[in-house]
């Protein structure tokens, strides 16, 4: 575990915070758990590699009731956790995440990826 002092800080990409608030608080409080182990450079359990985008973006699955939520975020940054994409698994087919889902979370890694360049190379 990191240095409680050197905690990676955690930054949104678009609206997957406001996205991550509207889960039910059981749900909240467990990827809240996940991106703060993340932040300290550990995996919470459950955390996979989201097939397709290489081992640094992990997904979170949480059911609650008959519903299913999803967090994306990477740790392939040295200096910082990115949450990608918060949303509900609508689609009835099968455990994969949807084809638009993917697509908009690979724009989300490229603006990620854009930002910690701009914050990040010149430390």
């Amino acid at each position: 575990m990191q240095n409680p002092y050197t905690e990676k800080p955690l930054l949104w990409i678009r609206s997957s915070h406001k996205d991550l608030l509207t889960f039910p608080e059981e749900v909240i409080d467990t990827i809240g758990h996940a991106l703060g182990l993340a932040q300290n450079g550990e995996k919470f359990h459950d955390a996979k590699p989201l097939k397709g985008l290489g081992s640094g973006v992990l997904e979170v699955i949480e059911d609650h009731n008959t519903d299913t939520y999803r967090a994306i975020y990477t740790v392939q940054f040295e200096k910082a956790v990115y949450v990608l994409h918060c949303f509900q698994k609508k689609s009835k087919s099968g455990i994969s995440t949807p084809k638009q889902e993917i697509e908009l979370i690979k724009k989300r890694l490229k603006e990620a990826e854009a930002d910690y360049k701009e914050r990040y190379d010149d430390q």
